[in-house]
């Protein structure tokens, strides 16, 4: 699987498809994206060869350097390191573990990380390790995000989900982590906030509710969206029952958007996101 960004100029895709010939290969998934925003080019193609990674990307590599290309080279369906990081809300960490473990979400979970112990005993039933902190001030914050970046760079970490983990993170973290933490919010109009969200949609008589997944930026919640979802509702959805439409929306948002990053589908253009689907 290759991925690259560059600038947009005539004969990308023919040096491009020149190079995996030259290497043997057969292009079984191509698509593009020229960009008039920002004047640049994106490609993902999927490629079977029988030539090893190293020798295929010996043959891309003049292409890459002529055009100036943001390149990768992965396997097809390898399974992306992720750490999840959470709080007390389950919903979001169960459907993804359940995901991973059923084989239809190609990640691999070596760590789960939260202020709250509330997690421990689905990590325990899924078999994964779980540490906990509290996070109760600057110093514990601190304390919590040296041990995210401690695990990031032990576990070889690929990808960071912000599984409703309920702290803001510090600008160092964000940076630390851009382009590869995802985090999930609900989506509301009127953006209702504070505590007890869908109690405050339920007494304005919201009629869409929904969820959004975006890359973490120091802009809080201000991050280049991936996925969103929404569903209806009415008056005679009770509180309750706005929680659970909402928790349903937020994993299955969640859920895609992480899918998308394990598969190598999502780009960044700037404040936006190029998804091949």
């Amino acid at each position: 699987m290759l991925t690259f960004v560059c600038p947009d100029q005539p004969g990308i895709v023919h040096a491009v498809s020149g190079a995996i010939v030259a290497a043997a290969g057969n292009i079984t998934e191509s698509q593009q994206f020229s960009s008039a925003d920002t004047g640049r080019f994106f490609m993902r193609l999927q490629v079977q060869t029988a030539a090893s990674r190293d020798e295929l990307a010996a043959t891309i590599l003049p292409v890459a350097e002529h055009y100036d290309l943001d390149w990768a080279l992965d396997e097809v369906g390898r399974p992306i390191r992720t750490l999840i990081l959470g709080s007390t809300a389950q919903h979001c960490v169960n459907d993804l573990l359940f995901r991973q473990r059923a084989g239809q979400l190609p990640i691999d979970v070596p760590l789960i990380m939260a202020n709250h112990d509330n997690l421990r005993p689905l990590a325990e039933f899924y078999g994964v390790p779980f540490r906990s902190q509290a996070v109760t001030g600057a110093e514990q914050k601190a304390a919590f995000e040296r041990a995210v970046v401690e695990a990031v760079e032990e576990h070889d970490i690929e990808l960071v989900v912000l599984a409703r983990y309920m702290q803001i993170l510090s600008p160092e973290l964000c940076a630390f982590l851009e382009g590869r933490a995802i985090n999930i919010h609900h989506s509301f109009l009127p953006g209702f906030k504070g505590a007890n969200p869908y109690r405050q949609a339920h007494a304005r008589g919201v009629k869409l509710i929904g969820a959004t997944a975006h890359f973490v930026t120091s802009d809080l919640d201000e991050g280049p969206i991936i996925e969103q979802n929404v569903v209806r509702v009415d008056h005679s959805n009770t509180p309750a029952e706005l929680i659970a439409i909402g928790q349903d929306e937020e994993s299955l948002t969640l859920r895609q958007a992480v899918r998308w990053f394990a598969e190598h589908r999502v780009l960044l253009d700037g404040q936006r996101t190029i998804i091949f689907r």
